[in-house]
């Protein structure tokens, strides 16, 4: 058949690579921002980025960890999935552990990762590595893309499966030969998964068991996890609370779900919980857990988890359900759609009058202490003043180790979506790249990374995304000269032999945020501390302040490893 001239115009205007399907794709997707970094097996989709017009802005970092920890953060704040682009080998490899770690905690991430030829796929060609197999452990699904008209596809089903259900990261591996394919623009993104449909609502009759039990029940205990911000449930959470006077205990990644300045919030559980949420998960007769894995920093020993309670346990993914605790009433639900429907129950308690008198009590005789000093600066007093400073209304970034359990002890979050932390992978390095994506996603709040000194020096080289992107995060840094956490362990349970925790020397972080045009302040002494806060706060761009603190204090309290909930030490001075 012949093809006249406006024929062939019309053919070659309609051709495309794979790349541009791609970047279509993530338009359509409605893609705010892409985390990435350039190599070899992804030039193909970096030129088609330049060449096309989008509406999606690209951060570069400065290592691909910087890059999927940012992504994190992005999610965790905006509740859109992050989307990260590295290359194939050590690129992509380079991301596993915060792919891992968006596993764990349920972060939404959709990762692109460039892949060689498909031609010298198994030979071990140059930057080669088994993408699919190294990542199926750790993602929630993964793809390689073997034939360009799946491409439009396979996107659109990623976005849904890591933003349904239990979020959590899906990666597409992409040969460059499938990148640079030039190929038709007509090809369908439509999916059906038959075989995932998670279950949304809950089974009316578990329901009306648990208001049941609600209705016998002396001592019941809500744990609210991070399903209920996930859900966007907090409003629901609240007006049951009210409804039934259940005091809340929270885990670690559930902060903000439920307002920590409410007379019924008792504060974070688990290992370094407060006595009185210990105290009263152990002591309760009802356990209402909305959101939450009963992970092992939670229960402590678990032949003395919440002994003598019943478990309801709400949960969109039913994996977890009775995997770590026995559990009488299983409910297979989101969180909104549970709460919504327990909200339409009738409201026919016992008497918790006795109940809530004991768990005020605990918190009255048993609050959360600290030693003031002045040089150096006590971290806990450091955390109430950085709550003071910005209203307890920042958006707060942690790495892992004694800062994060500081952190979240004595910043009081108010309201959802403010805290965003490493929890089941407790991964040193995060917290800094997680305030790049978090204030990206919320340009006009106010983000705080509180790191500590070793975990802000694995991923301080994206010091150079403030600068370039002019994000005002303000970095504090709780200096103490040492792997903080580690050594508490150390004093604690290895009779002080400090093994390699303790830094001899440290970079000047002074000087080192001025080397990347970045504010830089010091502060040694209590008395210095307010005013820095307020100059740093208020300072039209990013900040690094070193504040130089204790290097002897410890967390506490503490569930010590193989105790119960009952058996916390460091309770009292």
């Amino acid at each position: 058949m012949k093809v006249n001239a406006k024929q062939e115009v019309e053919v070659k205007s309609n051709l495309v690579t794979g790349s541009d399907l791609l970047v279509q794709a993530l338009e359509k997707a409605s893609v705010e921002v892409v985390f990435g970094y350039p190599g070899g097996a992804v030039l193909p989709i970096y030129d088609a980025l330049h060449r096309n017009d989008t509406n999606f802005k690209h951060v570069l970092s400065r290592h691909e960890q910087g890059s999927i920890h940012a992504a994190e953060g992005y999610a965790r704040v905006s509740g859109k999935p992050g989307v990260v682009i590295a290359t194939s080998g050590p690129g992509a490899t380079n991301l596993i552990t915060g792919i891992t770690d968006a596993m764990m905690d349920s972060i939404p991430l959709v990762v692109f990762t460039g892949q060689v030829a498909k031609q010298v796929i198994g030979t071990d060609a140059f930057q080669e590595a088994d993408v699919m197999g190294i990542t199926t452990p750790v993602t929630k699904y993964n793809y390689q893309v073997n034939d360009i008209a799946d491409l439009p596809r396979i996107v659109n089903e990623a976005f849904h499966v890591a933003t349904t259900g239990r979020p959590g990261p899906v990666v597409i591996d992409i040969p460059k030969s499938i990148s640079e394919t030039i190929t038709i623009n007509d090809y369908e993104d439509d999916f059906y998964l038959p075989g995932y449909q998670p279950t949304v609502y809950p089974n009316p009759m578990q329901i009306s068991k648990v208001t049941d039990e609600l209705s016998k029940a002396e001592k019941p205990v809500i744990l609210a996890g991070a399903g209920i911000l996930f859900a966007e449930a907090t409003e629901e959470l609240k007006q049951f609370v009210n409804q039934w006077e259940i005091p809340v205990v929270t885990t670690l990644l559930g902060l903000g779900s439920y307002p920590g300045d409410d007379n019924l919030a008792l504060g974070m559980g688990g290992m370094h919980g407060t006595y009185a949420a210990n105290r009263a998960i152990y002591e309760s007769d009802l356990l209402i857990n909305i959101g939450a894995r009963f992970d092992d920093r939670l229960t402590g020993n678990l032949q003395h988890f919440a002994p003598n309670a019943k478990v309801a346990h709400i949960d969109i993914d039913p994996a977890e359900i009775g995997k770590n605790v026995e559990t009488a009433i299983p409910i297979v639900a989101d969180a909104k759609q549970a709460l919504n429907v327990l909200l339409q129950e009738e409201v026919n308690r016992g008497d918790y009058t006795e109940w809530l008198d004991k768990i005020k009590k605990n918190q009255k005789e048993y609050p959360l202490w600290y030693n003031r000093g002045d040089d150096p600066i006590s971290p806990q007093w450091l955390i109430e003043q950085i709550h003071e400073k910005s209203n307890g209304e920042a958006v707060v970034t942690t790495d892992v180790g004694q800062h994060q359990m500081w952190a979240a002890q004595f910043y009081t979050f108010k309201n959802p979506n403010k805290w965003v932390t490493s929890g089941g992978l407790g991964t040193m390095g995060f917290g800094f790249p997680a305030a790049i994506g978090a204030q990206i996603a919320k340009p006009n709040e106010l983000v705080i990374s509180v790191v500590g000194d070793g975990g802000f020096q694995m991923t301080l080289q994206e010091l150079s995304i403030l600068k370039t992107q002019n994000l005002p995060v303000k970095v504090v840094i709780l200096n103490n000269d040492a792997l903080g956490m580690v050594r508490q362990w150390q004093e604690t349970f290895y009779e002080e032999r400090y093994s390699h925790s303790l830094f001899s020397e440290n970079p000047d972080f002074v000087k080192l945020a001025e080397s990347y045009g970045i504010k830089g302040m010091r502060v040694s002494d209590e008395k210095n501390v307010p005013e820095a806060l307020e100059e740093a706060f208020s300072h039209d761009g990013p900040v690094v302040i070193d504040c130089r603190i204790d290097r002897e204090t410890c967390v506490y309290p503490m569930i010590a490893p193989g105790k119960g909930m009952h058996e916390m030490i460091g309770v009292t001075k």
